[in-house]
C-alpha cells in the first residue's frame, strides 16, 4: 500500500512516502523537498547480537552522484569509501536516534540513507534525519521516537527555516535542531560569533518546526506502521546486582574520591578482579561480562547520586569549576607553528603547516566542486587513554571531533585575499579525560597565532554536562570522562570573547532537554569560555608578526587576464622553465592572481623579476637594455621585454650616417634603446642614439656631482 503525507517547512513542502521502494526492508520511506529525494531504509536483526555490550546501531549515508546528473571522478568512476561529509551526516542521523532505543537492546539495527535526486538547492542532511526517524517509526522497531530535524539560518535579522545552499552561505549561523515531542535532543551549529540570546531563539524556532515533522511521521505511522517487534532486552539480575553493590559500594566510593584518573583505573581493575574471583565460576551462570555490567551500573548510580543528592563531583570540583589549564606555544623548532593545551588530564597538541594553493583540498559534492584552504585533522591515539589498540586511520569519531573544532576556528580565519596560504592543523590528543574536541579548538587557536596566521580573535571551547532525574537536575561545567560517560548530556560550546562560533549538543535522555536547561548551559559555557580565553591570552594574545623561517613566503601579483598566456607560455613551456630555474611554486588563477611561493628569498625575487618582465607593458620614454633579434636593411628589430619587439630605424642607430646596419649591430647583441613612440597600430619605435645620449648626460651629471 502506497502512503503519502506532507507538511510545509519554511517555504517548501516536505513529503514522506512509503510503499513504492525497498519493500523488503522493515521500514522504507522517501523524503522529498523541492526536487531533492532521499531514500531511507531501516532493518533490524531478528536475534540479539551475541556478547554485545552496547547497542549495535549502524548508520550509512550516501550521496549518489547520479542524483546531480554527474559521473564520479577518479579512476574507478563509481562511489567509493564515504566522504567526510557523508560520515558527518551519518553521525547526524545516529546521534538523535540512538538514545531512543531501549536500554539493553542488542539486536542489530541498520539505517541506510541514499540521496537519489538533488536539485542543487536543498541540503539533504536534515531530510535524511527525518527519513531515518520515519523509517524506524513504521518498521515496528521498539523506539521512543519519532524525532523532527530542521536547519535554521538568519539573514538581515530574519530567521530562515531550512535555508538553501546559497542562503546558508549568506547566513549568520548554520544551526540544526533535532527534537522529540518533549524537548531538544540534539543541536549542531556553526556561527559567526552569534550571541547566546539569538541562538536560544533560533533553537526555540527549530523545536517548534520539528513538531510539524513529528506530527507528520505519527500520521504516517498511524496509517501503515507494522506491528511492534518484540526484542529481548539484556538486563542484570536484581539479586546479583544487590550482591555486587554490597561487596563493592564502599570501595567504589573510595575509588571515585581519588583525583587521579590513573589511580581510579588501577583501583577499578583490582576491584573488578576481586568481583570476578568471587562471583564467576566454571559451573555458574555468572560470567565476567555480567560482573562488568553490574559494576558499571553501580558506579553510574553512585556518580549520579553523589552529584544530585550530595551536590559533589567525583573530583571534588564545584559545579562551575574548570580544571587547571596550561598553555604553551612554539613547542617544536622546525614546524610552522605549534600549540600545547592541557586542561586537567586532557591534552591537545596542535601543529600548523602552511602551504600554497596547490595544497588546497579539492572536494566533489552534490552542489558542485569546491576547494578548502583550511583543514583541521584530529587524531585520537590509544595511548591517550592508556590503551593498546591497532591504529587503522581516523574513524567516525575522529572525523566528527575534527570537524567540530574546524567549525569553531573557521569564522576567525583570514580570507584568501588577506592570507594566501593553505592552512592545515593536525591535533594529536596526547591525553584524554573529557572534551578533547574543545581542547583541540583551544590548542588550534594557540598554534595559529604562534604560526603568524592573522587570526581575527582567539577561540576557546568548553563542554557542559547534565545529570537529571525527574525535575531534579544539575548542570556541570567542564565535564570529565566519568561525568560524560554516566551523565545525560554533552553540550560543547566554542567561541570568541564576542560570541559563539560552534556548538554541538548530544543527549542520552529520551525526552530531550527543555529550553531552560539550554539557557543555563549556554550561560555557564559563556563564563567558562571567557575564563579559558583569559588563560590563553596570557600566553599569546595576538598572532606573531613574523612567520617561521621555515614557512614558505608567498607574494601575490595581479596581472591582466590577457597576460596569463605570456606567463604560462605555449604548452606551459615558460612557467615550467621559471619553476625549474628558481625552484619556486607558482599558482595562477583565472582572474589574473599569481601566487609565487618559496622558502628562498633570492629565488622568490628572481621569479618575481622574470614574471614582471613577462607581464610588463612597454612605456614610452623608458630606456631598455634590448636584444637584437633580426637585422633588416632599414634597421634592427630588438626585444625590449619578453615577447615585445620594436624597430630601431637605421637613422636612430647612431649619431653619424650608417650605410650598413650590420656595421653597427649584429643578431644577439645587446644595446640600450629608448621607446620613443607606440604608433596607432601598436608598433614600437626605438632609438639607440637617444638612449645613448641620455645615458651619457646622466653619467656627466654624476661626475659633476
Amino acid at each position: 500500500m502506497i502512503t503519502k503525507v506532507s507538511t510545509k517547512i519554511g517555504n517548501k513542502d516536505v513529503i514522506i512516502e512509503t510503499g513504492i521502494m525497498a519493500k523488503q526492508a522493515d521500514g522504507a520511506v522517501t523524503v522529498t523537498c523541492g526536487e531533492t529525494v532521499i531514500l531511507v531504509t531501516a532493518v533490524m536483526s531478528r536475534k540479539p547480537r551475541e556478547g554485545a555490550d552496547f547497542f549495535p546501531l549502524f548508520v550509512e549515508y550516501q550521496e549518489k552522484t547520479y542524483a546531480a546528473g554527474r559521473i564520479p571522478g577518479g579512476y574507478f568512476k563509481r562511489e567509493g569509501r564515504p566522504t567526510e561529509r557523508e560520515i558527518l551526516t551519518a553521525r547526524l542521523i545516529d546521534r538523535p536516534l540512538r538514545p531512543l532505543f531501549p536500554e539493553g537492546m542488542a539486536n542489530e539495527v541498520q539505517i541506510m540513507a541514499m540521496v537519489i535526486s538533488s536539485d542543487g538547492e536543498t541540503d539533504p542532511d536534515v531530510l535524511a534525519v527525518v527519513g531515518a526517524s520515519a523509517a524506524v517509526a513504521i518498521s515496528g522497531m521498539p523506539c521512543s521516537g519519532p524525532v523532527g530535524a530542521v536547519r535554521i539560518g538568519r539573514k538581515d535579522d530574519e530567521f530562515i527555516v531550512n535555508p538553501t545552499y546559497v542562503e546558508q552561505d549568506e547566513s549568520e549561523f548554520d544551526l540544526i535542531v533535532c527534537a522529540t515531542e518533549e524537548g531538544v535532543i540534539m543541536i549542531e551549529a556553526g556561527a559567526k560569533e552569534a550571541s547566546e540570546d539569538i541562538l536560544v531563539k533560533a533553537i526555540e524556532l527549530g523545536f517548534e518546526e520539528s513538531q510539524k515533522l513529528i506530527k507528520l511521521q505519527k500520521d504516517l505511522a498511524s496509517k501503515c506502521a507494522k506491528k511492534e517487534q518484540k526484542v529481548e532486552l539484556k538486563k542484570i539480575d536484581p539479586g546479583f546486582l544487590s550482591k555486587v553493590k554490597e561487596f563493592s559500594g564502599k570501595k567504589l566510593t573510595e575509588i571515585n574520591s581519588l583525583s587521579s584518573k590513573d589511580e581510579r583505573i588501577e583501583m577499578m581493575d583490582i576491584l573488578s578482579k576481586e568481583l570476578v574471583e568471587k562471583f564467576v565460576t566454571e559451573e555458574g551462570e555468572i560470567k565476567e561480562p555480567d560482573v562488568t555490567a553490574a559494576l558499571n551500573k553501580i558506579e553510574k548510580e553512585l556518580v549520579r547520586g553523589t552529584i544530585l543528592n550530595e551536590k559533589k563531583r567525583v573530583d571534588n570540583r564545584g559545579f562551575e569549576d574548570v580544571r587547571d589549564i596550561e598553555c604553551k606555544v612554539g613547542v617544536l623548532p622546525r614546524t610552522h607553528g605549534s600549540g600545547l593545551f592541557t586542561r586537567g588530564q586532557t591534552q591537545s597538541f596542535s601543529v600548523i603547516t602552511l602551504g600554497t594553493s596547490s595544497d588546497e583540498q579539492r572536494i566533489e559534492a552534490l552542489q558542485g566542486e569546491a576547494q578548502k584552504t583550511f583543514m583541521l585533522h584530529y587524531n585520537f591515539p590509544p595511548f591517550s587513554v592508556g590503551e593498546v589498540k591497532p591504529v587503522r586511520g581516523p574513524g567516525r569519531r575522529e572525523i566528527g571531533h575534527g570537524a567540530l573544532a574546524e567549525r569553531a576556528l573557521l569564522p576567525m580565519m583570514p580570507t584568501k585575499e588577506e592570507f594566501p596560504y593553505t592552512v592545515r592543523i593536525v591535533s594529536d590528543i596526547l591525553e584524554s579525560n573529557g572534551s578533547s574536541s574543545m581542547a583541540t579548538a583551544c590548542a588550534g587557536s594557540l598554534a595559529l597565532m604562534d604560526a603568524g596566521v592573522p587570526l581575527k580573535k582567539a577561540v576557546s571551547g568548553i563542554a557542559m554536562g547534565l545529570v537529571k532525574e525527574g525535575d531534579n537536575f544539575v548542570i556541570l561545567t567542564d565535564i570529565a570522562g566519568l561525568e560524560d560517560h554516566y551523565g545525560d548530556m554533552d553540550f560543547k560550546v566554542a567561541g570568541t570573547s564576542d560570541g559563539i562560533t560552534a556548538m554541538q549538543v548530544d543527549l542520552k535522555l529520551k525526552t530531550g532537554i527543555t529550553m531552560e536547561i539550554v539557557r543555563q548551559a549556554l550561560d555557564g559555557a559563556n563564563k567558562a569560555r571567557l575564563s579559558v580565553l583569559d588563560k590563553m591570552n596570557k600566553v599569546i594574545a595576538k598572532p606573531k608578526e613574523s612567520m617561521s623561517m621555515y614557512a614558505p613566503r608567498i607574494t601575490t601579483l595581479k596581472i591582466s587576464t590577457d597576460k596569463i598566456k605570456d606567463v604560462i607560455g605555449p604548452g606551459g613551456k615558460i612557467i615550467r622553465k621559471i619553476i625549474a630555474d628558481t625552484g619556486v611554486t607558482i599558482d595562477i588563477e583565472d582572474d589574473g592572481t599569481i601566487n609565487v611561493a618559496s622558502n628562498d628569498g633570492e629565488a622568490l625575487n628572481k621569479a618575481l623579476e622574470i614574471i614582471g618582465k613577462l607581464t610588463e607593458e612597454p612605456e614610452v620614454g623608458k630606456i631598455y637594455n634590448a636584444k637584437v633579434m633580426r637585422i633588416m636593411n632599414f634597421g634592427a628589430f630588438c626585444e625590449i621585454i619578453p615577447g615585445k619587439e620594436g624597430l630601431v630605424h637605421v637613422s636612430e642607430l647612431s649619431d653619424t650616417f650608417v650605410k650598413n646596419v650590420e656595421d653597427v649591430v649584429k643578431v644577439g647583441d645587446e644595446l640600450l634603446v629608448k621607446l620613443v613612440e607606440i604608433d596607432d597600430q601598436g608598433r614600437l619605435n626605438l632609438s639607440h642614439k637617444k638612449a645613448k645620449g641620455e645615458s651619457k648626460d646622466e653619467k656627466q651629471g654624476r661626475d659633476t656631482d
